[in-house]
C-alpha cells in the first residue's frame, strides 16, 4: 500500500478523533485552559482561576470541576491591572438547565448558593471558601461592572463521576474501523500484487 493511499485515511482519522474534544473546550462557557493556566474569560478581560480541595486532595489543583463534595477553596486572580478598580461579584447557583438565560432569571437570589457582593478588589485578587455537601450540577457567575457589565457563565460538577465520554468511545469507534478499513485494504493489495 502506498503512502499517497493513505494520507486520507489518517485526515479522516484525525478529524474524527479531534472534533468530539474540540466541543469539549466550549462546554465549560468562559473557563478554558490554556498554557497549563486556567482562564476566566469576562468581556475584554481575563482573570486566572484555581481552585483546591485542602481536605481530600491536598494541594492538587482543579480548572473546571470539582472532583468531590466538601471544602472547597477558589482563587480569582485579576490578569489585566485594568480590572483592579472595577467592582467584582461572585455567584455559584444551582443548574437549572436554563442555559444562558440562568444569569438573567427573575428569581436569582432563590437558586443561589454562594454570593459575594460586587466591590473592588485593589490586590487583584478574589478569593472565598465554600463546602459543597451534596455532589451536582452548578453555574459560576462572574460579574465585572465597567461602563457596561461583563458576566462569566461557566457550568461546572460537582463530585460527579466521571464516566466513559461518548466522544471517546466515537473517538475509539472511528480508530478501530479506520484499523480495519486499512488492514482490508493491504490484504486486497497484497493479493492482486501475487496473482
Amino acid at each position: 500500500m502506498s503512502l499517497h493511499s493513505l494520507k486520507p485515511a489518517l485526515v479522516i482519522l484525525m478529524l474524527a478523533i479531534g472534533i468530539p474534544f474540540s466541543t469539549q473546550v466550549a462546554a465549560h462557557g468562559g473557563l478554558s485552559l490554556a498554557d497549563d493556566v486556567c482562564k476566566l474569560t469576562i468581556g475584554p478581560y481575563t482573570m486566572h482561576f484555581t481552585g483546591y480541595q485542602p481536605d481530600s486532595t491536598q494541594e492538587k489543583e482543579f480548572c473546571e470541576d470539582i472532583p468531590a463534595t466538601g471544602r472547597t477553596v477558589v482563587a480569582l486572580d485579576y490578569i489585566e491591572e485594568a480590572l483592579r478598580p472595577l467592582p467584582t461579584e461572585v455567584r455559584i447557583i444551582r443548574d437549572t438547565g436554563a442555559g444562558e438565560q440562568a444569569g438573567n432569571e427573575a428569581n436569582l437570589d432563590e437558586i443561589t448558593i454562594l454570593h459575594i457582593p460586587a466591590k473592588v478588589y485593589p490586590n487583584g485578587s478574589i478569593n472565598f471558601e465554600y463546602q459543597f455537601a451534596q455532589p451536582g450540577k452548578f453555574v459560576g457567575l462572574v460579574t465585572v461592572t465597567d461602563k457596561e457589565k461583563y458576566v462569566s457563565r461557566f457550568p461546572f460538577s460537582v463530585g460527579e463521576p466521571k464516566g466513559t465520554s461518548p466522544y471517546l468511545i466515537v473517538a475509539l469507534a472511528a480508530l478501530v474501523v479506520g484499523a480495519v478499513v486499512f488492514f482490508l485494504r493491504g490484504r486486497k493489495s497484497a493479493k492482486v500484487s501475487t496473482t
